[in-house]
């Protein structure tokens, strides 16, 4: 008789923060061969999430089948000087066999401090009785400082309230995000803060889909913003029009890769089959009357742009954090493609709309020496526990 190892459990919390869902774990409950970097981590959660699943549907894991809700987060108390936690993200493949450390989750970001302080990972003295508790995040993926400012009522955090966050059915608590000094050093030719291409639009070649006009930029998340209209598109695309179109999604991707490789995040287009999260790709088009995934209609006098994402090779449903911190950036520095959308010149914040509705992100920017620098991102999200307990995962599976 064959014998079957038993299931495992571990310590664990089924989070939604933004638009995103994911497992969180802290890193001290963690069995000890995953509390490590490694194969026997990724392996973890890859079952923790029910991933490489050839069906695409996770359904003997924890995901949901869209890259919004196959996620997963680590946290620990921070070792970092001036800082509460650490928040290490690992997005995992759906179909494939690996999961992608490379970049970060803006959404669930709006869930790591609530985590933090109702885990015991915030110490109880930096917690009013009622008032907002200020959690400095060090984002480990990418090297940077989030602040999340979250609601605390009686000593617990406030989970329930009226802010309404486009791409979510229900009203919660606000939760305030700041994203420090956003950008990332860049490896590219010209190794600009910003811009690694030391440019504010490059002619980004694609052989075989053609030449398009690009503002390749490092804030928040390696982004590729192109025109919707040199791709044949409007802009109020919803994930229809793109995700039921294989040529569509293949083209993407091919900008996708060619321009990872202009950005210098990696050296050769085959590395992008394992770089799935960054960089993103993104298309903008002025302001146009639309109606949202919901049936809410909105009016081209609502927003100042409209903004459409891909995340792991599909349409996002509405658009991820960090892309929004993008946005806000490339908005904010005039001659992008983003910030020429939105109709030009100077702008410290902007509404943008993306197929569930709105959304409006603010960005601190300046020019230092012929260079644009950003100090910080805003926007607000918000976040709440779904459920928490153990995840069951069968022994001997990582």
């Amino acid at each position: 008789m064959t014998s079957h190892l038993p299931q495992i459990k571990i310590p664990a919390t089924y989070m939604r923060g933004g638009t995103s869902k994911g497992v969180f774990f802290r890193l001290q409950d963690l069995p000890e061969a995953a509390r490590l970097p490694g194969a026997a981590r990724d392996a973890l959660l890859m079952r923790v999430i029910g991933s490489p699943d050839p069906y695409g549907k996770q359904i003997d894991g924890m995901g949901g089948a869209t890259s919004s809700t196959s996620k997963t987060v680590i946290l620990s108390a921070s070792s970092r000087p001036g800082h509460g936690v650490d928040y290490l993200f690992g997005q995992v493949s759906i179909d494939s066999n690996f999961v992608d450390w490379s970049g970060n989750c803006g959404n669930l970001s709006a869930a790591v401090g609530p985590f933090a302080i109702a885990s015991g990972l915030i110490s109880r003295e930096r917690i009013p009785e009622s008032g907002i508790c200020t959690v400095r995040i060090w984002q480990a993926n990418i090297g940077k400082t989030i602040i999340a400012h979250v609601p605390v009522t009686n000593g617990q955090v406030q989970e329930t309230g009226d802010f309404e966050l486009d791409g979510v059915t229900f009203p919660a608590a606000e939760v305030p995000l700041e994203f420090l000094d956003p950008a990332d050093e860049g490896e590219g030719d010209g190794g600009g803060a910003m811009f690694p291409t030391g440019r504010l639009i490059d002619d980004l070649e694609v052989p075989g889909a053609g030449t398009f006009k690009a503002t390749l930029i490092n804030a928040g998340i390696p982004t590729i913003f192109l025109n919707a209209s040199e791709l044949g598109l409007t802009g109020a695309e919803l994930q229809g029009a793109i995700n039921g179109d294989a040529q569509a999604l293949a083209r993407f991707e091919a900008i996708r890769a060619w321009g990872a490789v202009k950005m210098g995040l990696i050296r050769d287009i085959a590395e992008a089959a394992t770089r799935q999260h960054t960089p993103k790709v993104a298309f903008v088009a002025p302001p146009a009357d639309y109606v949202a995934s919901s049936g809410k209609s909105v009016k081209a006098a609502e927003v100042d742009l409209l903004v459409r994402a891909l995340s792991m090779g599909k349409l996002h449903h509405a658009m991820m954090g960090t892309a929004a911190v993008a946005i806000g950036t490339a908005a904010a520095v005039p001659g992008t493609l983003v910030n020429l959308a939105a109709g030009g010149g100077e702008r410290r914040s902007v509404r943008f709309g993306h197929p569930s509705g709105t959304l409006r992100v603010g960005a601190e920017a300046m020019e230092e020496g012929g260079q644009w620098k950003v100090t910080k991102a805003l926007m607000s999200r918000s976040a709440r526990v779904l459920m928490e307990g153990w995840v069951r995962v069968p022994g001997g599976s990582f």
